[in-house]
Order: C-alpha cells, then structure tokens, then sequence
C-alpha cells in the first residue's frame, strides 16, 4: 500500500485530520526503512517524549492520518510495542499507553544492574584504556542531548552508550536482552509519579555519569568503577 508523502494537498488533509485527533502535526519520515518501521521508530519517539501521554488511548485510523499512512502498519507497530510492554491493546477501542509506576521502574533496574554490573566490573579488569576511550564520543552525545533538554536522542544516545560498553564483552545476546530492558525503562512513568528523568538538571546530570565513569575506567580505577555503576542503577531505580 502507497504510503502518502505528507507534502501538498495531502499533508495539509494529513495536518488537519492529526489535529483534529488532538495530535501533533505529522513529521516527514525517511524513506529507507519499510513503513511498519517508519511508524514504530515514530511512535518510540511519541512515547520517550510524552506525545503520547502514559494512560491515553489511541486509534490505529487517528494514528494512521497522524502519519498519512494506513492503519494497517500502525495496529502492526502498536502490536510490537505491546509486546515490549509500551502500551495495552484494547479490543474494538484501539491501544492504551502504559501506566508506568516507580515500582516498575525499580523492577527494571534491578534486573538490569544484575545483568550490567557484574559484566562491567568484568570488563573493567581486562579492557585496555584506549578501548575504553573510543565509546568517548557516545558519552559525549547523551551529555550534548540532555543539555538540549531533547529527551529522545537522550534515550537513543544513552542505550548507544551502554550497547557498545557491554559489546566488549563479545555476547551478543547479552547486549540484545540489556537493551530491550533498558528500553523499557526509558517509557514515561505515569503523570502521578513523575519522574527525575524529565527534569532537565537530573536529565544532564545523568548524562555527566557516563563521562565519568569512562574517566575511571580509562585510569583503570576499579573502586571508583564500581561505585559510579552501582549508583548508576541505584538512580535509575529510584525514578
């Protein structure tokens, strides 16, 4: 089916059906990933930013003119973020986004720290300094995304941090099974527990984190290593 090119006299009926949904205008997506992926790479960046607010339902059809596509692919994207936990399928009525609870969030970075620390703290007594120098850039990139206050390449540049750090390790799975996980605990929590990670300050300072401890692993500083990660998770629980 011929996705629309949200340009001309179709973006401006694609604009008008969004808002009268109560969503955003829809943004251009590229070209090069199949259209279910287009969606749900959007959809990951509606729910990271609160677009699309914990507790709210959603049509397939209002997403669908939201991104001037047909439903198909967006009920195709909602089952796969369904699946990671994201949101709740509602029979006849369309898809709930999920509720997350600081009790959540503790779950998750418990489980998280009980499969990263002990690989970092690994990693730490054998990975050469300039090993450890090269993921500087990544560190980089989530302090750049934090002091811009933009929360979804924050995520992104965050989760591409941790991916490379636990890929010294060589497993593979480990670094898909830490990933999904730490993309689940980057969902919004639910406007009743607000989270410290939508507070601009704590959002940098966070990002500050992951230089930081670059800095001890580069020098070889094990104590400092371990308490950075230990922390680290112990921040993230706490939500």
């Amino acid at each position: 089916m011929a996705r629309r090119s949200g340009r001309g006299e179709d973006g401006a009926v694609e604009r008008a059906a969004a808002q009268r949904a109560g969503l955003p205008a829809p943004r251009r997506m590229p070209e090069r990933l199949s259209v279910r992926d287009q969606v749900l790479g959007e959809l990951r960046h509606a729910l990271v930013t609160g677009e699309l607010p914990p507790g709210t339902v959603h049509s397939a059809p209002a997403l669908a003119s939201r991104y001037g596509v047909s439903a198909t692919p967006v009920r195709e994207a909602m089952q796969l973020l369904a699946r990671e936990g994201a949101v709740e399928v509602l029979p006849n009525r369309g898809f709930r986004i999920t509720e997350r609870s600081s009790r959540d969030l503790a779950e998750l970075a418990e489980i998280r720290a009980l499969l990263e620390v002990p690989v970092v703290l690994g990693l730490a007594r054998s990975v050469a300094a300039d090993r450890w120098e090269a993921l500087r850039p990544l560190a980089e990139a989530t302090v750049t995304a934090a002091a811009l206050g933009d929360r979804a390449a924050y995520a992104e540049s965050d989760r591409a941090f941790h991916r490379a750090m636990l890929a010294l390790s060589g497993n593979l799975q480990l670094v898909s099974v830490a990933d999904e996980l730490h993309r689940r605990a980057q969902w919004p929590l639910a406007v009743r527990h607000p989270s410290r990670a939508t507070r601009p300050a704590e959002l940098l300072a966070d990002a500050t984190e992951h230089a930081v401890l670059l800095d001890a692993l580069v020098s070889g500083d094990l104590d400092t290593v371990e308490a950075l990660v230990r922390e680290h998770f112990s921040g993230s629980a706490r939500g």
